[in-house]
């Protein structure tokens, strides 16, 4: 699934080809993604200016003349920019795409079709999907008091509790494991014992694991590309994840697995106490 640093990665590969161009059409070929297309969307978009492109969580949000258009990537959505003129023919699961006046397709790909494509005219703060989200992890919102405060009344594990995306967005199951290990803290702490030295060194190796991600243009995963085709190489440094029975980057321990939440779960007994 595309985290964080796959939709920032994609809203910066992107941008400078479509921001201030005119969208002059727009095709669905598949109205049924995981909400509804709806019906008249490509009549409001044409002749719809994008002035920005913000990212909100995973959303990515593109900012028109009369409203937000809001895209998630879902479970294995990706967005390709082409040049109109010699884009290939569209594909099985090309499900929507924009055409700009300067000659730039931005095209949306999506297998399970898990993603969406959505239009809203309110304050897009208010917006159903996003007026709940917790600070984004990269912003001085996110910080050792917060989390810290946010934990004292939580007893699921700290993983859990930094996945949830009602406490801090954007920290998904590969970036949570690869955070616990750069903090040495047991994915299995309850998540009101930690103390506010742990919650220091977390919220320091999240910021530090989502930056390098970026950075490097998001973790490979089998259904991600970047916008411009090609795969992301964050994997070439994961510590844990993925890497069960295999010996620790840190000591000469063997990285133990576990599933939480039908989640895979990464760790190194030795470092993370």
């Amino acid at each position: 699934m595309p985290e964080l640093p796959e939709v920032e990665t994609t809203r910066r590969g992107i941008s400078p080809y479509i921001e201030h161009a005119t969208i002059t059409n727009v095709t669905i070929r598949n109205f049924s993604l995981r909400w509804p297309i709806e019906s008249d969307l490509a009549k409001t978009l044409r002749g719809q200016s994008v002035h920005l492109i913000k990212r909100r969580a995973k959303y990515l949000l593109f900012q028109c003349d009369s409203g937000t258009l809001i895209i998630h990537l879902g479970m294995s959505g990706k967005l390709r920019i082409l040049e109109s003129a010699t884009a290939s023919k569209a594909e099985k699961h090309d499900h929507f795409e924009l055409q700009f006046d300067n000659g730039q397709l931005l095209r949306y790909n999506d297998p399970r079709r898990f993603g969406a494509v959505l239009w809203t005219t309110e304050a897009i703060e208010q917006h159903k999907l996003l007026a709940h989200l917790g600070p984004e992890p990269l912003t001085d919102d996110f910080d050792t008091d917060y989390l810290f405060q946010q934990s004292r009344s939580r007893k699921c594990s700290i993983k859990t509790l930094i996945m949830n995306g009602k406490v801090v967005v954007g920290v998904g199951n590969i970036y949570a494991s690869e955070s616990l290990f750069l903090a040495t803290i047991h994915p299995k702490t309850i998540a009101n014992k930690l103390s506010k030295k742990q919650s220091e060194l977390l919220v320091k190796a999240i910021k530090q694991i989502l930056k390098q991600a970026i950075k490097a243009g998001g973790t490979t995963l089998k259904d991600f590309r970047k916008s411009d085709g090609n795969p992301g190489y964050f994997a070439q440094q994961l510590n844990v994840y993925g890497r069960k029975d295999e010996s620790c980057t840190q000591c000469n321990g063997t990285i133990q697995h576990y599933k939480e939440l039908q989640r895979a779960t990464f760790f190194c007994p030795n470092c993370q106490k």
